[in-house]
């Protein structure tokens, strides 16, 4: 027997959101639309041990105030959808702009993980995260490092992803 669980990847415009989603659906994905809008909608699935993630691509955003069609399909889809998790694709080169986003995200009550995408040109540019202190920050959520465009750090994204959605609560 499948159980399916519902991941929704948020963030910024740019900040690496569609290239994680191909790193973790590859192949398995469809594009249409929002219903009622133009806006692209993304869905692709992978599967870990009997276990199907759907995987849903919002469009970027820099925050969920509802002011844009982007803001308003973002929002909704997480109050109304409740997915198990959304990932929030950080910047990680742009760290302050993109960590509000991820704040309100928090506060609607999602569980989150954030990957911390595009570290290599942090890394390049001197800037240095403290990863366990950027997580007690955020409330203890897991934040992980990728670069998802070189497929790094995606196991540990998904591994990140299957133990937040298995703990209790």
């Amino acid at each position: 027997m499948s159980a399916q669980h519902t991941i929704a990847l948020a963030g910024n415009p740019n900040a690496g959101k569609s290239t994680v989603f191909n790193a973790l659906t590859g192949a398995r994905q469809h594009v249409g639309n929002w219903p009622g809008k133009t806006v692209e909608k993304k869905e692709g699935t992978w599967k870990h041990g009997g276990v199907e993630f759907e995987v849903v691509d919002l469009p970027g955003t820099y925050s969920l105030t509802a002011y844009s069609v982007e803001e308003i399909i973002a929002r909704d889809y997480i109050v109304d959808e409740h997915p198990d998790l959304v990932v929030a694709v950080v910047d990680a080169a742009n760290l302050e702009r993109n960590l509000y986003l991820v704040v309100q995200i928090i506060e609607m009550g999602a569980r989150v993980v954030v990957a911390l995408n595009m570290s290599d040109i942090a890394d390049s540019r001197g800037l240095k995260i403290d990863l366990p202190k950027l997580s007690a920050g955020l409330g203890g959520i897991p934040v992980v490092p990728t670069v998802a465009s070189k497929g790094k750090g995606i196991d540990q994204l998904k591994e990140a992803i299957i133990n937040t959605i298995n703990e209790e609560g």
